[in-house]
């Protein structure tokens, strides 16, 4: 049975949290490989202007790099219309079979609202959780998380250690004011979004 860990995000631009919480649940679940997923379409924020998604995925690719078992998948991105998780559970279930276990990365804050997202009993169904606790956001205990959505309780599996609070709507005004963003992205990442004049003017 291969572990299959998917991270998910707009990655706009990928931070080191992402890359924390990656390696976190790479190394405490013991997954073989984990998989980040740039949304094509990202339906939280589609009243908002996003990178285009070229640029998202070679910052992403760059982050990776030398990054052992962490690999990018355009699933999302070779997609059209909008970007639901339910959509790529099932495609990356359909890719594996029934060989593969698959981990669905997400912090806590965002497991809070997991039962508002669209089909979330066809998320359970298909992964387990891997939840990941963020700053000020406790993971609910198990009946809370079945009063939100029956079931949901018996997929999560909580991660131990905490990820560091990171704003990528602050690395980007940072970024449009030219200013260093090196100890919030990669160098790599940096250097990209530099290089290439992203988020100039902090308006992206």
């Amino acid at each position: 049975m291969v572990r299959i860990g998917v991270l998910g995000g707009t990655f706009d631009p990928v931070h080191n949290g992402h890359l924390v919480m990656a390696e976190r649940a790479r190394d405490e679940l013991g997954l073989d490989r984990v998989i980040l997923i740039p949304a094509g379409t990202p339906m939280s924020k589609a009243d908002q202007p996003v990178t285009p998604p070229g640029h998202r995925l070679m910052m992403l690719r760059r982050a990776v790099e030398g990054r052992e078992k962490l690999s990018v998948s355009v699933i999302e991105l070779d997609r059209p219309g909008p970007s639901y998780t339910s959509d790529t559970l099932r495609g990356l279930c359909r890719r594996y079979g029934d060989e593969a276990e698959i981990y669905f990365i997400l912090g806590s804050d965002s497991l809070a609202y997991l039962h508002s997202w669209y089909e979330p009993e066809v998320i359970i169904s298909l992964c387990r959780l891997a939840v990941v606790p963020r700053p000020d956001f406790p993971i609910p205990a198990d009946e809370e998380l079945d009063r939100l959505l029956p079931g949901l309780a018996a997929r999560v599996v909580r991660l131990k250690d905490p990820v560091g609070d990171y704003n990528a709507t602050e690395i980007r005004e940072l970024a449009g004011k030219r200013q260093p963003i090196d100890h919030l992205v990669p160098p790599a990442v940096a250097d990209y979004i530099h290089t290439n004049y992203l988020y100039s003017g902090g308006t992206l």
